[in-house]
């Protein structure tokens, strides 16, 4: 069995898509970025 034929039969388990809008996990990222700040300079660990 050659490697590709192992990746060709592997079924897709609902991960992110190859193909999604890449601005919206951007977008996110840095949301979760912001919000993780806020906590640690809100709980005073910095």
């Amino acid at each position: 069995m050659t490697a590709h034929t192992a990746t060709a039969t592997r079924v897709r388990t609902g991960g992110p898509q190859e193909d999604g809008p890449k601005i919206v996990e951007h977008v996110m990222g840095w949301i979760l970025v912001a919000v993780v700040a806020m906590l640690v300079t809100r709980l005073g660990l910095l």
